[in-house]
């Protein structure tokens, strides 16, 4: 990845639009996930994990209890790539 490969702001609005609840915070594509417990939390962080290291994409995230929030950026790129969307989009299919 190189910086040509981080999307305009444009491209950028676009594609999330095709993300339900998802928003740029701070440069990054931002969702909090909320779960009816822990387990189910870290159940879905570790599904989510494993999808991430097949991509080679490993997003900035955090749980507490039952809420998983994340933040993902092209750290390589400095900026939102197609590969963000890639990730967030797991994501979704990975939330109950």
């Amino acid at each position: 990845m190189t910086v040509s490969d981080v999307l305009s702001d444009d491209e950028i609005q676009e594609r999330l639009g095709a993300l339900e609840g998802w928003t740029i915070e701070e440069g990054r594509l931002h969702k909090e996930f909320t779960f009816s417990d822990f387990n189910a939390a870290f159940g879905f962080m570790t599904r989510v994990a494993l999808v991430a290291e097949k991509l080679n994409h490993h997003p900035d995230w955090c749980n507490a209890w039952n809420t998983v929030r994340f933040d993902i950026f092209d750290h390589h790129s400095d900026g939102i790539t197609h590969r963000c969307f890639e990730l967030a989009s797991a994501a979704e299919e990975r939330a109950p």
